[in-house]
């Protein structure tokens, strides 16, 4: 007898609710192990060409860590498309006065670009304190980084 691969289907996938605590910890090892989570691949019925993951809060998105020089030495950068139109803005800014899309860039950049992984993302929830509006969903407390 052979053995048989189970590929997921849309429809027969359980998504749980997972709330972390970005709290002092690094921005990029907090970044990848959010979308391991919202992939799925934490998950033993994992399929490449499934949205099998499940839905991630981060809280405290301001108090997240950067590690060595990064906070004045990273660059993010914007085009808006016309001539001159390149800004640049520090880690350190970003955390300041952009603590939510911080962390979505970082998510972003560790997901797989396309159709996928625009559905994906849409998983993912940053608030910059401690409160969220999500506790209906009952979220379960995970710590991500050791």
């Amino acid at each position: 007898m052979q053995r048989q691969t189970t590929l997921a289907k849309p429809l027969e996938v359980k998504r749980t609710w997972y709330v972390v605590d970005a709290k002092d910890k690094p921005l990029g090892r907090l970044a990848s192990e959010v979308a391991i989570i919202l992939m799925g691949k934490n998950k033993p019925s994992y399929t490449p060409n499934v949205d099998c993951g499940d839905y991630v809060i981060i809280i405290n998105a301001k108090k997240v860590a950067l590690s060595g020089n990064k906070l004045l030495g990273k660059k993010y950068y914007n085009v808006s498309g016309y001539a001159g139109g390149l800004r640049a803005r520090t880690a350190k800014e970003m955390i300041d006065r952009y603590p939510r899309e911080l962390l979505e860039r970082s998510v972003w950049g560790m997901l797989p670009k396309g159709p996928l992984g625009r559905k994906i993302i849409k998983k993912l929830f940053v608030y910059e304190g401690e409160e969220h509006p999500h506790a209906a969903q009952q979220p379960v407390a995970i710590e991500v980084v050791k």
